[in-house]
């Protein structure tokens, strides 16, 4: 009973920051994503009779925190395999690993993935976009190819939906990562997202205004519309790292590489080149652009002191099985 399967990160476009619930993991607010080739998480998930407890292996290191919640995961498939027997899951990045590159969605995506094959299990995508979420609110996403809406129901409703509104050969987009460290932040997501639902004065307006943002991402990507892309992604990523800021104590996840980076594709967009900006929760800037530009962004942003590396990466296909 074993498989490997291979997940790509995703950067979101429209962010999600905040539970709805910490015990479930169901994000306050949907998203609107974009899943990212060239970057990769290999896991390989071996079920072992022998086995008396899951053993989890990131890099080659044992992570016994992330054991807790991949576990979560792993039980649910062994209760609908109908096994009871403990794995052995061997995880692998090609990307700075916990640094802001979505490296948690990824890992989760390609566990279930993995995790379904080695049970033999078919089941629903729906199901598995559940049972991901269960270890990361953004890995469902990581499920799903090119473009991708994660939608919340109103009202309080515990439901969601997962799907591509844009496949990658619909719209070709290209995606410049400027590294601007590789260490693992201080604060996690998890840990920043609840500590501003606490400690943000504001975090009801940024569930508040969230649905206007969301429709207008979908809006600009189903008229291929990418000004105005921009400028709601921009304001999505600078409303919710205001919102980490205003927490106390304050989350700042920039470097000043990174507001450097944001300068620089503001003044190439100001220019005429079709690029915008979008950071998750770490010092990571994800530059947006249209193929023909990507050369140039790649050169502006490499220039600049502090950055490390400026990874290519196109829209990508969903987690597979290898």
């Amino acid at each position: 009973m074993r498989a490997t399967a291979i997940a790509h990160p995703n950067v979101a476009l429209i962010k999600y920051w905040g539970k709805r619930d910490v015990q479930s993991n169901f994000p306050a607010v949907g998203s609107l994503s974009l899943t990212l080739s060239g970057l990769n998480t290999r896991t390989a998930v071996s079920f072992e009779a022998a086995r008396s407890t899951d053993e989890v292996l990131i890099n080659g290191q044992s992570d016994q925190r992330a054991g807790i919640r991949i576990t979560r995961c792993l039980d649910i498939l062994r209760d609908l395999a109908g096994v009871d027997s403990h794995a052995l899951v061997e995880s692998t990045n090609d990307f700075p690993t916990g640094a802001g590159l979505a490296s948690s969605a990824s890992g989760y995506a390609a566990l279930v993935k993995a995790a379904a094959a080695a049970l033999g299990l078919d089941i629903a995508q729906s199901k598995l976009d559940e049972i991901a979420r269960i270890g990361s609110g953004s890995a469902p996403r990581s499920l799903h190819s090119g473009i991708v809406l994660l939608d919340i129901a109103s009202g309080g409703v515990d439901e969601m939906t997962c799907r591509t509104v844009c496949e990658p050969d619909a719209w070709p987009l290209a995606i410049e990562v400027a590294i601007t460290s590789r260490a693992a932040k201080d604060v996690g997501s998890t840990g920043g997202m609840e500590l501003s639902k606490k400690a943000s004065p504001y975090y009801q307006a940024w569930v508040d205004t969230h649905p206007a943002d969301l429709a207008a991402g979908l809006t600009a990507v189903e008229k291929r519309d990418f000004e105005g892309l921009a400028e709601v992604s921009e304001q999505s990523c600078l409303k919710m790292h205001a919102m980490a800021m205003s927490s106390q104590p304050p989350l700042l996840y920039w470097s000043a590489a990174t507001v450097d980076c944001m300068h620089r594709i503001r003044e190439l967009r100001r220019q005429g080149l079709p690029v915008f900006f979008t950071i998750d929760a770490g010092p990571q800037v994800k530059a947006v652009c249209l193929p023909e530009a990507a050369p140039q962004v790649k050169a502006a942003l490499s220039e600049l002191p502090g950055v490390l590396d400026v990874l290519d990466s196109r829209l990508g296909q969903g987690a597979w099985v290898e």
